[in-house]
């Protein structure tokens, strides 16, 4: 029985060198489906991974108890009429807080203006906090530190850079520390750089922000009232399966903080990661519509033409046929030969769209600087590409294989 299987493998693969041109062109269907089968695994894949990169900026057991809605349920024009979060309130509320690993206030003054040497920069973001923000979300520190809490007692003038502050202000690769720059004429010291946190779904401003102690902001913003209103609370859960208990324990405080009666709703927000999960989960899902859509197309494309391209190579090899009937082929050999012959042309197919899927990616990434993206197909997409080649051919073929496999011998035989 191996000898058989091993002779129609053989068949199989002789009869496609024959016609090269003619299989290539069959094949060319499941390129293009294998082909949108690995860009959109690929496209997801790295989806999911800038996804989680800008998770982690946030943080992924934090809380933020705002005046605006993260999730955009409720209206603009409704949550533009809650009262301002004090800072009063946030300092109430931090103090409060028992179930969480830690609480941070956080004030920002966002397109700021900073100087350094004799060059001023807009666009900057400027971000007031508490030095436990460093155990928060404020990132990862490469170079440095994060101000300590005498400093933020203290109202000391340092400050916590950003990856992008830095390529601005002092050059690429460049040891910020040491370094002075002035914040409204006010002179602070840098003390630490921020590793880079930009990636897809991340806040623009994630990189190009300046972390300064929440007494050292307020020092330099409070002449402005808007800035001792619209203040946050940054919440750390101190884990996943901690966030709704701090959740429910922040509503509660909040609710009582600002005397809101049982019949009344929350006229702040509690807002968490899991905001933009629902709103990358809906992404994901157009896309996957989308993907499959075309990909189901494109693989009926190719079973049709390969299912046509099978009829005609049963109708030309049909004398052929029947001289291995009558020499003693059987039924199963005669199918195992056509569906192998339909299974190489869409491993054909497969391997084609992986070369021209290898280049494209390639080249994407690297000139194209998409960093969330491999510069290469990931091992699981080549395997689910591979075993759906396989499968398309063989549900491509079966009918003619089968067809090959019912002619009579001698009708066959007697075939022009």
């Amino acid at each position: 029985m191996f000898q058989q299987l091993l002779e129609g493998m053989k068949i199989a693969f002789s009869a496609i060198r024959s016609n090269k041109l003619r299989s290539g062109l069959t094949s060319l269907g499941v390129v293009i489906g294998i082909a949108f089968v690995i860009f959109m695994g690929w496209f997801l894949q790295g989806l999911d991974y800038a996804f989680e990169q800008a998770i982690s900026t946030l943080g992924t057991d934090v809380l933020y108890v705002d005046k605006w809605d993260w999730t955009g349920r409720k209206s603009w024009r409704e949550t533009m009429n809650r009262p301002d979060i004090t800072l009063r309130q946030c300092e109430e509320l931090a103090e409060k807080m028992q179930s969480a690993e830690a609480t941070s206030i956080l004030a920002r003054k966002w397109n700021a203006t900073i100087k350094y040497g004799s060059e001023n920069y807009t666009g900057i973001t400027v971000v007031g906090a508490n030095s436990v923000y460093a155990d928060i979300a404020a990132g990862i520190i490469k170079t440095g530190r994060f101000f300590s809490p005498v400093e933020d007692m203290y109202s000391s003038n340092v400050c916590v850079v950003g990856h992008d502050v830095v390529k601005n202000f002092f050059g690429e690769g460049a040891d910020p520390l040491g370094k002075e720059i002035k914040i409204k004429g006010i002179t602070f010291t840098v003390i630490g750089k921020i590793e880079k946190q930009g990636s897809m779904f991340a806040p623009p401003w994630i990189d190009n922000q300046i972390i300064v102690p929440i007494k050292s902001f307020l020092n330099i913003y409070a002449s402005s009232n808007k800035m001792m209103k619209n203040i946050s609370v940054a919440i750390k859960a101190g884990g996943e399966d901690n966030i709704e208990n701090a959740q429910m324990e922040a509503i509660g405080h909040m609710r009582q903080i600002r005397r809101l009666r049982p019949d009344e709703e929350n006229n702040f927000g509690i807002n968490s990661t899991q905001a933009f999960r629902d709103n990358i989960a809906n992404i994901r899902t157009g896309i996957w519509a989308v993907g499959i859509g075309l990909t189901a197309l494109s693989f009926l494309v190719g079973i049709i033409g390969i299912m046509n391209i099978m009829f005609v190579s049963v109708t030309e090899r049909t004398k052929e046929i029947g001289i291995r009937k009558a020499l003693g082929a059987r039924r199963r050999s005669i199918l195992f030969q056509f569906l192998v012959e339909a299974s190489a042309l869409c491993f054909l197919g497969a391997l084609l769209a992986f070369v021209l899927c290898s280049v494209v990616m390639f080249a994407v990434v690297k000139f194209g600087e998409v960093t969330f993206l491999t510069p290469y197909i990931p091992p699981n997409l080549l395997i689910i590409a591979t075993v759906v080649s396989i499968v398309v051919g063989v549900l491509a073929g079966m009918i003619p294989a089968m067809r090959a496999s019912k002619l009579d011998p001698v009708d066959a035989l007697r075939y022009e």
